[in-house]
């Protein structure tokens, strides 16, 4: 098996997950959970890394990283290797703790933040290690939802701002979202990912390969990126006018099938609706909710999406 891409630059987004080797665990006790927390907050202070996620399972880790230095490398040869010495010499053990090098999935940040930290902090409950979300002390969750102090070195409000901008209703309001993902098995990043690296859409993915990808790295095995090839907002407009009509709910169907479908980042699709990232967000968001329990909006917007030949992705 070749070794996964790795691609640096400045304020580059990554999806991060280490697991224990032979799939063991990596931690026996909360003082183990509490070492690894601690290099994370030495490797914001040393390094600058940002992070905006986290969540601590008993056999692997996620987080949601970002390196405003372009220094992944570096930030995670601190974090596993302070951690691995740590955890070799408290038990005594020898050898290597982690599953050979950590998984970095390079994230279109504006497009996907919001699901991967939901995706990671939803981790215990896929596990049926908990019954409700909030219950879990060793995530990031418990900060997002203000239910504990959030530690200096975690940048929550980054991703809650897009909920709202007042701290507690965006509290109050990603908790809804969590709660949401839990009822609709909510999506998995691992589906969407290109060239075994990049999660994003089109034109991320096209940028990221012609500024950071050589011919080398680019295989036949790798899917084509004219596959990958979604609409255009105005195409999504058009066919939600003519399937909708008058629908008062028309707009927020084009939003949401945007959003979902286009490739483009938030900021783009919000010029078309006179929105902000966080409001292109937030309708999406709310007519998914909506149409989850109104029958006659889930056959429209299934009509667009047949005529946009979507419905099978």
């Amino acid at each position: 098996m070749s070794r996964p891409l790795r691609i640096e630059y400045n304020n580059a987004f990554y999806h991060i997950t280490a697991r224990g080797n032979d799939r063991k665990p990596i931690f026996t006790d909360d003082s183990d959970r509490q070492a690894l927390l601690s290099h994370y907050s030495s490797a914001a202070e040393r390094y600058g890394a940002i992070i905006h996620a986290y969540c601590l399972m008993t056999n692997h880790y996620h987080l949601l990283l970002e390196t405003p230095h372009g220094n992944l490398s570096q930030i995670m040869r601190h974090i596993n290797g302070a951690y691995a010495s740590y955890f070799n010499t408290r038990h005594s053990r020898v050898g290597p703790l982690l599953q050979g090098r950590y998984k970095a999935i390079l994230v279109e940040k504006d497009t996907y933040a919001q699901e991967l930290s939901r995706y990671i902090h939803l981790n215990p409950v896929r596990a049926k290690k908990i019954k409700t979300v909030e219950e879990y002390p060793w995530s990031s969750c418990r900060a997002y939802l203000g239910l504990e102090e959030k530690p200096q070195w975690l940048h929550g409000e980054f991703i809650l701002e897009y909920f709202n901008s007042d701290s507690q209703e965006a509290c109050r309001t990603y908790f809804k979202f969590l709660q949401e993902g839990i009822k609709k098995n909510a999506w998995n990043p691992q589906k969407e990912i290109v060239f075994s690296t990049l999660l994003g859409g089109v034109d991320f993915v096209e940028e990221v390969k012609s500024k950071y990808l050589s011919d080398k790295e680019i295989t036949r095995d790798v899917p084509d990126l004219k596959s990958l090839m979604k609409l255009s907002v105005e195409e999504i407009i058009q066919q939600v006018n003519e399937e909708f009509g008058e629908h008062k709910a028309g707009r927020n169907a084009a939003i949401y099938i945007a959003h979902k479908y286009s490739g483009k980042a938030l900021k783009e699709i919000g010029i078309y609706f006179g929105l902000r990232e966080s409001g292109v967000s937030q309708a999406s968001r709310r007519f998914s909710m909506t149409m989850a329990e109104d029958r006659q909006l889930q056959q429209l917007v299934n009509k667009v999406l047949r005529k946009l030949d979507l419905s099978r992705m």
